[in-house]
């Protein structure tokens, strides 16, 4: 028997308002109210009046899916998502939170690696290696092949391995930051379905990261071409259970099933084709509207609603997942060459200027959870370091003084040598509830005298003006790992140098090198805790909560939904009750 949907009704708390969107906000010291905070949440209420817009705006894009078929298994999946915008160049989107839903039915990796980090056989159905974890020997499946029917086999891996550590930076294909290549040395072919893969030092992470988002298996024919000729979806081979049947850029993303699939991993729960006809993922950037669908029953599943109104939808039956991942917590990492973080006082007297546990209260729900590190806590070497970050404004304030920021200007900000102190925080357009996040902190810190302005940026703009600007003092980090042994990756100048510290740390570039050559993990743990220690100590990270990157707001009528390490779902043995 199928589950009834839910009849319409309003799902929102009273209050109403919308996002601040493209124009920067600041805080006064005395900072905004809390009613403004929840306005900042898009935090509407949505009721009835909401719904005819939300159909409009799904007319016609949910014709080819979302509907009821004759059968069960003949059932197609509808999902509203916020936005693809990332494009479809593997290297710059695989590890979106947006794309990243779609790879992950076009795709298929190595190995599984599950919420716990446990790896199990995927393609890989079983693997060798050495005692000083430095040569891994991967055994694949046969018969698997890509969608357009080439051979999945170790011709195909090596072309994905060399993707995955080297890229063509030269043709604006990076490497996968948090795959091991700083002492990834090469592989090579021992038969049509063996690889041997050599690393030039102890690298625990290898296996564990092949279930990473950022390695998936991609056709070598995929790989070879251009950057511009990536971004075509069109021409991305994957050998996962769906393939593309058609897609407009921004728009929208229509999947059908692969018949002749059958090599999903045994974590997945299911053998052979997938349950589902197809799945239509439809772009609805409005918040309040992708609530509303999913509210009415206009959709399958609604993708980051407002986590404000996620308690409504639990009373009305709704299935509400909000997956943790393995990787760091939701922070602002600071990029010391840029004032005023080139103080560690002031990058101190930022992190202990901020009060979380208002954040927890204010703009997030009991799913979340406060940062322990800058680690989350189900990653296995993650130690409870708070004391080192918690909520102390005496203390910041008295930093602050040290540092000679004593002045204070009209509007009541500190200043010293006529410079203010402040600096501008863009949100992340990643995570629901940054905006609304970032102008709580602005108030926190506009109590010490620190001018804090907040701009909401679309996905393009946020990339260009922060990620890729080394002048932004502030970027804001949601970034997944399976390993902690892939944290050396980014912190230094072997890696993506997040602090702007190059190799100047001599500390930190003892513990990344000796993170990474651990050659066990009972060996890595205690440096993981001294190497996590330092980064707080300085301040170089300011962690914010447990990432919960991900809401999804599921119809009860679909089982089956696994995710993996990273909080991504597979819809392999989904299936959904016929209405």
């Amino acid at each position: 028997m199928s589950a009834r949907r839910p009849a319409p009704g309003p799902v929102g708390p009273p209050e109403d308002g919308a996002p601040i969107d493209g124009r920067a906000i600041t805080a006064r010291p005395d900072g905004p109210s809390r009613r403004r905070l929840l306005q900042g949440l898009g935090a509407g209420a949505l009721g009835l009046a909401a719904l005819p817009l939300a159909g409009c705006a799904l007319d016609g894009a949910l014709a080819d899916g979302g509907g009821s078929g004759d059968a069960g298994d003949d059932l197609e999946l509808s999902f509203l998502i916020s936005n693809l915008d990332g494009g479809w160049v593997p290297s710059k989107s695989a590890i979106s939170s947006y794309e990243a839903n779609v790879w992950q039915q076009l795709t298929d990796k190595l190995v599984h690696t599950d919420p716990e980090g446990a790896v199990t056989p995927w393609i890989a159905t079983h693997w060798e290696q050495n005692e000083e974890a430095t040569e891994y020997v991967l055994h694949l499946r046969e018969g698997v092949t890509f969608s357009d029917g080439t051979p999945l086999d170790a011709e195909a891996v090596l072309a994905n391995l060399e993707a995955w550590a080297v890229g063509r930076p030269d043709e604006g294909l990076a490497r996968v930051g948090l795959f091991p290549g700083g002492t990834y040395e090469g592989a090579e072919a021992l038969d049509p379905l063996t690889v041997r893969v050599t690393f030039t030092a102890p690298t625990l992470s290898f296996l564990p990261t092949l279930g990473y988002h950022g390695c998936q298996l991609m056709a070598p024919s995929s790989l070879a071409l251009s950057l511009e000729e990536q971004a075509d979806l069109a021409r991305q081979i994957g050998s996962g259970p769906f393939v593309l049947e058609s897609w407009e850029p921004r728009q929208r993303v229509r999947l059908v099933r692969r018949e002749d699939y059958d090599w999903a991993p045994e974590a997945l729960g299911a053998s052979g084709p997938a349950q589902l006809a197809a799945i239509t993922f439809t772009v609805l950037p409005d918040d309040t509207l992708r609530a509303s669908a999913a509210r009415a029953g206009q959709t399958d599943l609604s993708y980051n609603v407002n986590p404000q109104v996620l308690d409504t939808f639990t009373e009305a039956g709704f299935v509400i997942e909000v997956p943790r991942y393995l990787g760091f917590v939701h922070g602002y990492s600071l990029r010391t060459q840029v004032a005023p973080f080139d103080d560690v006082r002031v990058r101190q007297a930022v992190t202990r200027g901020i009060d979380r546990a208002e954040i927890l209260r204010t703009v997030f729900t009991d799913a979340w959870q406060p940062a322990t590190s800058w680690l989350q806590a189900g990653v296995p070497e993650t130690t409870d370091l708070t004391e080192l970050f918690s909520y102390d404004p005496q203390l910041a304030a008295r930093l602050l003084d040290e540092a000679g920021w004593t002045g204070r200007n009209e509007d009541g900000f500190r200043e010293k040598d006529g410079v203010e102190l402040g600096f501008t925080i863009y949100p992340t357009p990643y995570l629901t509830g940054s905006v609304p996040e970032a102008e709580l902190i602005s108030q926190h810190l506009g109590r010490l005298g620190i001018r804090v302005a907040t701009q909401k940026l679309d996905i393009p703009t946020w990339t260009e003006r922060v990620t890729n600007n080394p002048e932004q003092g502030v970027n804001e980090v949601t970034r997944s790992f399976v390993d902690v042994g892939t944290v050396a990756g980014v912190i230094t100048d072997e890696g993506e140098d997040w602090f702007q510290t190059g190799s100047s740390d001599a500390e930190l570039v003892r513990l990344r090198d000796e993170v990474a050559g651990a050659a066990t993990r009972e060996e890595r743990a205690p440096l993981v805790e001294e190497l996590s220690r330092h980064v707080l100590e300085q301040a170089y990270f300011i962690p914010l909560e447990q990432n919960v990157q991900r809401i999804y707001v599921q119809s009860p009528e679909l089982t089956g939904i696994t995710f993996n390490a990273v909080a991504i779902p597979s819809y392999h043995a989904a299936r959904k009750e016929p209405s």
